[in-house]
């Protein structure tokens, strides 16, 4: 594991396997979420899977609007069901920005077989 300067939320960035985690947590999670992919205890993992939560479109004006996009730290399936997690300190949480995404995620996905976990 190797270790980074801490960013703007307090946070280090650790490298992991090649793979860049935004904190710790994420990082530890991830070295768990390995041993339960090698046990068989789950399959697919994915790091940070990108959903799309609108679409763009061209508004009345001509001017393009960007896509809304949700990018997760993990999506893995167990047991049939796809689970997509997301690590994040209770101050993110609290981000406006970041409930407003997941509250966008979770009305577009909740009809399909995806569960959400926030960890």
């Amino acid at each position: 594991m190797a270790w980074k300067k801490t960013n703007k939320f307090g946070n280090r960035l650790v490298y992991i396997d090649g793979f860049k985690f935004d904190s710790t947590k994420e990082g530890q999670r991830y070295i768990v979420l390995k041993s339960l992919l090698q046990q068989g205890r789950i399959e697919n993992l994915i790091l940070q899977p990108k959903f799309v939560l609108q679409k763009p479109f061209r508004y009345h004006t001509g001017k393009w609007v960007r896509a809304i996009t949700y990018k997760a730290d993990f999506q893995y399936e167990q047991t049939g069901q796809t689970i997509v997690e997301d690590v994040k300190s209770e101050i993110t949480k609290k981000k406006a920005d970041y409930r407003i995404r997941v509250r966008l995620f979770m009305k577009k996905y909740h009809d399909s077989n995806i569960l959400f976990i926030e960890t």
